[in-house]
Order: structure tokens, then C-alpha cells, then sequence
């Protein structure tokens, strides 16, 4: 049980990092997209062991990715992609603070990052997985507190 439950729970975590997710109904159809059936019930268990938060807007953030979230929203300037590297811009003298957010997270498809006085240097695993983090990147860059 376990098992199975460690791995919904890390179908939440590419869920909710990769989509707006806004309510537990729509976290239940789209665990089920991943081969998961469970109830609304399994899914709350879930938000509370895992700690998710609600952001003001009503989108659902992972615990590890709040203090990320509101550095980008606050800091990050711009984002670019070439394949699997991403260059995050930020605020001058906040890249290595940006870049340590970033790390702490410990994102699956983030190798690691580089930072300078404002720029970042994120390396994924592929070019997917740039796509991705970069799409994370600027929905967060679009929540404004």
C-alpha cells in the first residue's frame, strides 16, 4: 500500500508542478489520466501528508516549491530556453539566492544550476524537461503576491 501510495503521490508532484490545478476533483481526474483511481477522499489524505498549499490565485504548489515560488514572483526577471538549458533572469545580486531555490526544490528533471550576480544557468535532463521547467518557471513568474 505504501508503495502504490508513494507512487500517486509522485504523480501529484509532476501534476501539480506541470498544470493550474485548482481543486481536489481536478487532481482526482487527472491522477486518473496517470492509470490512478482513487477518491476525493485518498486525494485530500494525500494534500495534507504531502503538505500542498493553495496559493492566493487558487492553484495548488507544492510545500518544496513555495519559497521558490515567491522568489521567482518577486525576482525573476526573464526566462529563456535552448533545449535542456534554461537561463532564469533575475533582480541584480539575488541569481545565487534564485539559483539555491531552485536546488532545494530537487526537481527530477533539474541536473543542477549556475548562478552569477543575475543570471541563472538551469541544466535539465532533456530538452523536455527544459520545456517543462521553464513553463513552471514563468507560471510562477505570473503569480504575483
Amino acid at each position: 500500500m505504501a508503495k502504490k501510495r508513494n507512487n500517486r503521490q509522485d504523480a501529484i508532484r509532476e501534476i501539480v508542478r506541470d498544470k493550474d490545478i485548482r481543486t481536489q476533483r481536478m487532481l482526482v481526474d487527472e491522477l486518473r489520466e496517470y492509470g490512478f483511481e482513487c477518491t476525493q477522499a485518498t486525494v485530500s489524505r494525500d494534500i495534507a501528508d504531502m503538505g500542498l498549499r493553495k496559493l492566493p490565485e487558487g492553484i495548488y504548489v507544492l510545500a518544496e516549491d513555495l519559497h521558490l515560488q515567491r522568489m521567482v514572483s518577486e525576482l525573476v526577471v526573464g526566462v529563456q530556453r535552448s533545449d535542456n538549458l534554461v537561463i532564469v533572469k533575475a533582480q541584480p545580486g539575488t541569481a545565487s539566492g534564485i539559483a539555491a531555490a531552485i536546488d532545494g526544490a530537487e526537481m527530477p528533471d533539474v541536473l543542477g544550476s549556475l548562478a552569477g550576480n543575475d543570471t541563472i544557468l538551469v541544466i535539465a535532463s532533456t530538452a523536455e524537461d527544459g520545456e517543462r521547467f521553464e513553463g513552471m518557471i514563468s507560471k510562477l513568474r505570473s503569480v504575483r503576491k
